[in-house]
């Protein structure tokens, strides 16, 4: 059984280069908005709502580890101010600066 062509939906191929190619956790959003569209409008099929669910959820999972690699980077630069702290220069010293 052929998947309906939907005007309002995304480009599959486009979203599998992007899976290639890498991708980014603003294209995820976006997809996820169009799912939720999609949903929301009532008008998709029993198994077109299962697929959609199923890659919603890999798709907040992709989101959700983005999120948690930024907030570790944060951790990781709020450390180091701490450390240049303790070591005696504060973050908007500026000899820090010229060291940069």
């Amino acid at each position: 059984m052929a998947t309906p062509q939907i005007s309002n939906r995304f480009d599959w191929t486009g979203w599998k280069m992007a899976e290639r190619d890498g991708r980014t956790y603003e294209t995820a959003v976006e997809r996820l908005d169009q799912i939720i569209k999609r949903l929301d409008s009532g008008e998709a099929e029993l198994r077109e709502t299962l697929e959609l669910c199923g890659e919603a959820k890999e798709l907040v999972e992709y989101c959700a580890a983005e999120l948690k690699a930024v907030d570790e980077g944060l951790k990781e630069l709020r450390l180091d101010d701490l450390a240049e702290s303790l070591a005696g220069a504060s973050p908007d010293d500026p000899e820090r600066a010229d060291r940069d």
